[in-house]
């Protein structure tokens, strides 16, 4: 049985975003609506993670302006979980914060990890245990920055249906990422179309 659908709505109007003295893109513009999903696309370096540090409010654009409806939840190459903890402390860390029981831990495989500290994870670990961070956000917005880096054959898959269950809830998943996401009804950006 599907829960009660999730009210999200994110719109990028007119964007610009320069690092230092370098404009990456302008005239960026998308609106993603309840279930909907988007893959930002482009050689690294182009700006996919900028972007998704702009959707999120973590930086300003340089023009343009971005509206969001419902809570943002990122996922990127810094999993916020504190390394020296062991996992199961530092997933409980957030969920106190959050208000939530963690989610995800046997379906990501992080059981046996769970008194691991975070600093000795290897990559694919550290973003099994930023997912199920995300999953205990109970964020409406999904930006995902590389997801599938670092994760073996039965990892990679299991991102992307939690991907795809989000959107049938009625979130919004945004995927900055070069490499194939499988994800139903997913729409694709590329980042160089807008390069200044």
């Amino acid at each position: 049985m599907q829960g009660p659908r999730i009210a999200a709505r994110i719109a990028a109007s007119g964007l610009a975003c320069r690092r230092g003295d370098r404009l990456l893109f302008r005239g960026l513009s998308f609106t993603l609506e309840p279930g909907q999903a988007l893959q930002v696309t482009g050689d690294n370096g182009i700006g996919k993670s900028s972007l998704l540090r702009l959707l999120a409010g973590l930086a300003r654009p340089f023009s343009g302006a971005v509206t969001r409806q419902g809570a943002i939840g990122l996922v990127d190459e810094r999993p916020a979980l504190d390394p020296q903890l062991p996992l199961g402390r530092a997933l409980g860390f957030w969920s106190r914060i959050d208000g939530r029981a963690p989610a995800g831990i046997e379906p990501l495989g992080l059981s046996a990890l769970l008194d691991v500290p975070v600093r000795y994870l290897s990559t694919g670990q550290r973003k099994r245990a930023a997912m199920a961070r995300l999953l205990g956000q109970d964020a409406a917005i999904w930006l995902l920055d590389e997801p599938l880096n670092g994760l073996d054959i039965h990892a990679a898959p299991l991102v992307e249906k939690m991907a795809a269950r989000h959107c049938d809830k009625g979130g919004i998943v945004v995927v900055a990422s070069h490499q194939r996401f499988a994800l139903p009804g997913l729409t694709h950006l590329s980042v160089a179309d807008f390069a200044a």
